[in-house]
């Protein structure tokens, strides 16, 4: 399916790649048992009727590009969309009707009609799912289904309506699972459920509007509401008609298991069980005996209702034997730990309640080493085998906790690799993001700095390449509940020895450390506990490497930079800080090299922003677009919107001529500092921790960063984020 001009489609045609039909009502008429007719990006202003249907074995599938939403998108990338029905005003009524179909899949579609958007009339085996469904009407059902419709899913989908969901009296087994979405109404509910049982209804986030949540009326038996976040009507106005988050009358409450619900902001009534209105879970519990292992009062930190803040009761709180329960949230996260949160759910203790799984945890920084706690060159270790993997147990290493740990810090260098390629550093157990932290050549050393979250206790790196490699980390620090707090610094030159700024006027020789003053210079304050780097080693005349370490401590077996003679190469280094002061020194050289230093941040032990680890995902790849022009700025919005600075991994690649990379604030003048330097077509990546800034986009004010192109070519950026510090 796909009506864009460049496809030539045709309805009379067959459907094929080269001639696809024009409207998927056209291929609704015509669709097969096992068959999937798949729609392209772009809108599609009408009706899908379907009255064909598939088998158990073979269901008949309708999927589109996306229904674009962030949220349902694969993580990193720019949502697309598919739209079936109405466009604002303009359109159809429905955008998909269900007429007694029977085996049919739904999936990654927006439909949006005038009045309601989807009717589900009779028909059995459905699944509707990661989909964007709205409604122009506020008095017609988003979801319609009746004409005792049996085993119905709704899954993984947003959206709103009058209600969103309705089930009609002879409805049965209606699966609803893991959607956020909404009333738009006083006092009508967001899911109605009226004689409709074994309807079952579990992580779904119910919380965008202040009305009932969900109302359960009738014959309920074998009704299940579970792990659900849900809101009511929090004014205490006597002119307006007061709401519970759980509605449920006497018959239904005959046959209905309610329980491992939280409820957001609760309101003058939580529970409106039958006939009697209950505040607080307590004595909802004592008189009907359900929801046990129920909780509230907490507030949502975003607006968009997927973060339930420190200390809620959603977290590592869900039932996960309740039935409909999915693998992953509504964003296609796995179910992790909070380190911070005591596991009081069922199976695992991990899930979550609500749509979405909470992966972003608050945490202090403890500086340490660095220490070596990775070789693959010693100890009996062998170069990792091409797309192959190291697991590295990290969580009491070193003084290390052995739990609450959510993120380390370590220098990493991939040397002796037989071919090109990349490495990915990233949470052991997490599938393997579309990421890099290192790229090399054939024979290559290079380094990187690399934070990166940990999952059960260890990291994972992955060898993005058709040869083998040796991995070496350094570990430098750990991030978990106590700690320093970081704060992040305008770029300022510290040390530079080719002109004596920091040190004398002369350039590093081999064991001859250079002691750097921190606290106290450039604003820098005394108590300082470590601090952050961007470190460039120029004018080298040999090769050699570089070590950064607290003064007065014994010079550790670890590097920070690796280099060839003449090459210029950068790196983010973090360093304890003793004394007020860290040492440099050169090593495995019978040359010279000077040295660059520009403070990018600094840790404290009171004070600063708590870091916040995400699994790696690409932001940025202007190899899809266009590269950025000669002496030009790209801006880029992060999608963060509370932080102040964000943690990335930054590529560059493909550059015409030799150049330096500098990030800033997209709200802020140039900085005198750099991020990455390279010569002409080389790749390299250099980690980038850069406060964020205001920008201004027409109507909406949006956080970002921007990368400034120091070269007389254009050249390609790639940045892959890893975190970020938030007060």
């Amino acid at each position: 399916m796909d009506n864009a001009a460049a496809a030539h489609c045709s309805d009379t045609g067959h459907g094929a790649a080269d001639q696809p039909y024009c409207t998927i009502g056209a291929a609704a008429k015509v669709v097969n048992p096992g068959q999937t007719v798949h729609i392209a990006e772009g809108s599609y202003p009408e009706t899908v009727t379907l009255t064909r249907s598939g088998t158990a074995e073979a269901p008949i599938t309708f999927t589109g590009a996306g229904a674009g939403l962030s949220t349902l998108a694969p993580v990193g990338s720019k949502p697309r969309t598919t739209l079936v029905g109405a466009s604002g005003q303009s359109g159809p009524d429905q955008a998909l009707v269900l007429d007694h179909a029977s085996h049919v899949r739904i999936h990654d579609l927006a439909l949006a009609g005038l009045k309601g958007a989807v009717t589900v009339d009779g028909g059995s085996d459905l699944t509707l799912s990661r989909a964007r469904i709205t409604s122009s009407s506020a008095f017609r059902p988003t979801i319609e289904v009746k004409g005792a419709a049996q085993g119905l899913t709704v899954q993984r989908t947003t959206g709103a309506g009058a209600p969103y969901l309705h089930l009609s009296p002879g409805v049965e087994g209606t699966v609803v699972s893991t959607n956020d979405f909404g009333a738009e109404l006083d006092r009508i509910p967001a899911l109605e459920a009226d004689s409709a049982p074994g309807t079952v209804i579990v992580s779904n986030t119910i919380a965008r509007s202040e009305n009932v949540g969900i109302a359960v009326t009738g014959t309920a038996t074998g009704t299940v509401v579970e792990n659900n976040v849900l809101s009511g009507l929090s004014s205490d106005s006597p002119q307006m008609y007061v709401v519970a988050a759980l509605a449920v009358d006497a018959e239904a409450a005959r046959g209905i298991k309610a329980d491992y619900n939280s409820f957001a902001g609760p309101g003058r009534y939580t529970y409106d069980w039958a006939g009697t209105k209950y505040s607080y879970t307590k004595d909802f519990t004592a008189v009907t005996g359900q929801g046990q292992h129920d909780g509230g009062d907490f507030a949502f930190v975003n607006s968009s209702y997927s973060d339930p803040g420190t200390g809620s009761s959603a977290i590592d709180s869900a039932d996960e034997s309740a039935p409909g329960m999915l693998d992953t949230d509504l964003r296609g996260l796995r179910p992790v730990d909070d380190p911070y949160a005591a596991n009081t759910g069922t199976g695992s203790g991990l899930r979550d309640r609500g749509a979405y799984e909470i992966d972003d945890f608050a945490a202090r920084y403890t500086p340490v080493g660095p220490v070596r706690v990775l070789d693959t060159r010693t100890g009996g270790g062998k170069a990792v085998a091409p797309g192959g993997t190291v697991d590295l147990p990290i969580a009491g290493l070193n003084g290390l906790p052995a739990t609450g740990l959510t993120a380390v810090t370590m220098n990493v260098t991939v040397t002796g690799g037989t071919g090109p390629g990349y490495l990915t550093v990233y949470p052991h157990g997490a599938d393997r993001p579309l990421a890099s932290n290192l790229n090399w050549t054939a024979g290559q050393i290079i380094p990187n700095l690399v934070t990166t979250k940990v999952s059960d206790g260890k990291v994972s790196f992955y060898n993005g390449s058709q040869g083998t490699v040796h991995i070496v980390a350094d570990l430098l620090g750990a991030y978990a509940r106590t700690g320093s707090g970081y704060t992040t610094a305008t770029p300022t030159r510290l040390l530079d020895t080719r002109d004596g700024t920091g040190a004398a006027k002369a350039p590093l020789t081999n064991g001859k450390p250079v002691d750097l003053q921190i606290a106290g210079v450039r604003g820098v304050p005394k108590d300082i506990t470590a601090v952050t780097l961007n470190v460039t080693a120029t004018g080298t005349t040999d090769h050699g490497y570089l070590t950064a370490y607290p003064h007065g401590s014994a010079r550790p077996t670890a590097s920070n930079l690796n280099w060839t003679a003449g090459q210029t190469i950068p790196n983010l280094v973090t360093v304890p800080v003793k004394d007020g002061r860290i040492s440099l020194v050169t090593g495995g050289t019978n040359g010279t090299a000077n040295v660059v230093a520009d403070l990018a941040g600094y840790f404290t032990a009171t004070g600063g922003d708590t870091y916040h680890a995400l699994t790696p995902y690409r932001l940025l790849d202007t190899r899809t677009d266009k590269a950025v022009g000669p002496y030009q700025t790209t801006q880029l919005p992060t999608g963060v919107t509370r932080a102040d600075s964000v943690a990335m991994n930054v590529t560059v690649t493909g550059g015409t001529a030799p150049g330096f990379l500098t990030a800033f604030p997209v709200d802020a003048n140039r900085p005198l500092a750099s991020n990455l330097n390279w010569t002409t077509g080389q790749t390299i990546p250099n980690q980038v921790v850069v406060k964020q800034g205001w920008l201004w986009d027409s109507s909406t004010n949006i956080q970002g960063v921007s990368f400034y192109n120091g070269s007389i070519g254009p050249v390609q950026v790639v940045a892959d984020l890893n975190g970020y510090y938030a007060p």
